[in-house]
């Protein structure tokens, strides 16, 4: 193990707790910079690889917090979150007074709000801080991070996020989480324009590949369509964001609307499209496997 000895104000020990597709690349970042690395996850199987790259393994959560400057959480929901961290014997008890809690989850703006309390209630620095880049970017490092919380917290925070790309500081606790919602909804609306743009392309005669190529020089040009078009074109469906995550944020994203006082149509249709694509079974698939549902709403069968 890589050890940092501690001067004031630098993040020596760290813990991470969950190392799924997005958290294992992400540790393996933090402990190449020279971070002394704890991981723990729940199904131990997905972190045992990270033991032979000089990463120590946690039994539990509330070990592998103990004595650490900051606790980087990448956990898969709000509730997940709530539940190790501030639940029965929640691993947030075991941490030092002072350290940084970093939960870059994507969770709800409420959930992150109440947990941010809940952290200052129990002497830590919160700091909301979820991601977008998908799987290629944690582990290019290249993740866009949306932060929330006190503007001095995340001054401590940055050399740590440059392990894993770059931090926009966006405003006070739950305003990374709310930052993060805005991007999945423009996520989800736009997977599924592109994939009734691809459909009208497909069924109309033209030639799909070409049609996508074509629309990638000009203004309709994104990464969905340069990257999840091109799985939707080859029906190439592994995850790197699971669908069934997807109406966790999009579900989330309208929660905030209605607090905000806000009707969101697009959204709307979004989610319920989402929903559906759960719902017949495809959760576990990328998210780009949306096609699949417009191809079931037009009784194509490659949706079955």
């Amino acid at each position: 193990m890589i050890g940092v000895s501690r001067a004031d104000g630098e993040i020596g020990r760290v813990a991470l707790l969950g190392t799924g597709i997005m958290g294992a690349p992400m540790a393996r970042h933090l402990a190449r910079t020279g971070h002394e690395l704890t991981v723990w996850n729940r199904s131990i199987d997905k972190s045992r690889s990270l033991v032979n790259e000089g990463i120590a393994l946690a039994s539990s959560a509330v070990e592998a917090v103990r004595d650490c400057d900051a606790v980087v959480v990448m956990l898969s929901s709000g509730h997940v979150c709530q539940d190790i961290l501030f639940g029965t014997n929640g691993a947030a008890n075991a941490m030092r007074e002072g350290a940084l809690l970093i939960v870059m989850s994507s969770i709800g703006v409420r959930e992150a709000v109440a947990m941010a309390r809940q952290a200052e209630d129990l002497g830590l620095q919160w700091l909301d801080a979820p991601v977008s880049g998908g799987e290629q970017g944690a582990r290019q490092a290249t993740l866009s991070i949306m932060v929330g919380g006190a503007t001095g917290v995340f001054d401590q925070a940055v050399e740590l996020f440059g392990a894993l790309g770059t931090a926009h500081h966006v405003g006070p606790a739950g305003s990374g989480a709310l930052c993060k919602l805005i991007n999945q909804a423009i996520v989800a609306s736009t997977l599924t324009v592109v994939g009734e743009a691809l459909l009208l392309a497909e069924r109309s005669g033209a030639d799909v590949v070409r049609v996508r190529q074509a629309l990638l020089g000009g203004f309709a040009r994104s990464t969905i369509l340069e990257q999840q078009g091109l799985r939707m074109i080859e029906g190439s469906f592994d995850p790197g964001g699971p669908a069934r995550y997807q109406i966790k944020d999009t579900k989330a994203a309208l929660e905030a609307a209605n607090d905000a006082g806000l009707v969101l149509p697009m959204l709307t249709l979004a989610d319920q499209l989402f929903t559906d694509l759960v719902e017949h079974g495809d959760g576990d698939l990328d998210h780009s496997a949306i096609i699949r549902e417009l191809r079931r709403r037009n009784h194509d069968n490659r949706g079955e």
